[in-house]
């Protein structure tokens, strides 16, 4: 298992890390001024959680998100904070966002990064490491960031994904179609 924390904060006074283009940390900056029209560059995190049955979570998020509101995507996402691991901050935004405790089984797709524009002009730009791991608790969502949830089986979000794309988040597409990551999720 990788990472365990209980550490928390208040999400308006989260830091994220910026970087360059080599993945270099250059600065930082509150999270409630990067995502604009001109994000910059900085390091974030996605995660795919399992439960004892090998479905996975996916989560729709809240319809007051300032970037793709209600739309469905990955289990959990964010940003590791200064002097964190990225492991830790998934346990931990786990935890926030979904009310859950996981265990980080692998980092997946250690490479990822994207850059997307909401249909407000907002932009995501990350350098975003995908990982997977294991529910030990049932989600109990803050309703700040997630409005649903279901857990699915893996076949049918592959046929659901490849069919209608634009029915998820632009970043969980681009994630789930790396057959590193399917082939990963599957075991």
């Amino acid at each position: 298992m990788i990472g365990e924390t209980t550490a928390s904060t208040n999400e308006r006074d989260e830091l994220v890390i910026l970087v360059d283009d080599a993945g270099n940390h250059i600065g930082q900056a509150l999270k409630s001024e990067v995502h604009s029209r001109h994000t910059p560059l900085h390091l974030a995190f996605s995660s795919y959680i399992l439960n004892e049955r090998r479905e996975l979570l996916v989560t729709r998020r809240a319809l007051e998100k300032s970037a793709w509101p209600g739309v469905w995507t990955n289990s959990v996402c964010g940003h590791p904070a200064p002097g964190e691991t990225t492991a830790d901050a998934v346990v931990r935004r786990a935890q926030q966002e979904l009310g859950m405790r996981v265990e980080v089984l692998t980092e997946a797709l250690p490479d990822f990064r994207y850059r997307a524009v909401d249909v407000t002009g907002v932009v995501e730009w990350e350098i975003c490491p995908v990982f997977i791991a294991r529910a030990v608790s049932d989600p109990r969502p803050n309703s700040d960031e997630v409005c649903d949830y279901r857990w699915v089986a893996l076949s049918d979000l592959f046929s659901s994904i490849d069919a209608t794309p634009f029915a998820f988040s632009p970043w969980m597409v681009e994630q789930l179609s790396d057959p590193r990551l399917r082939s990963a999720l599957r075991g």
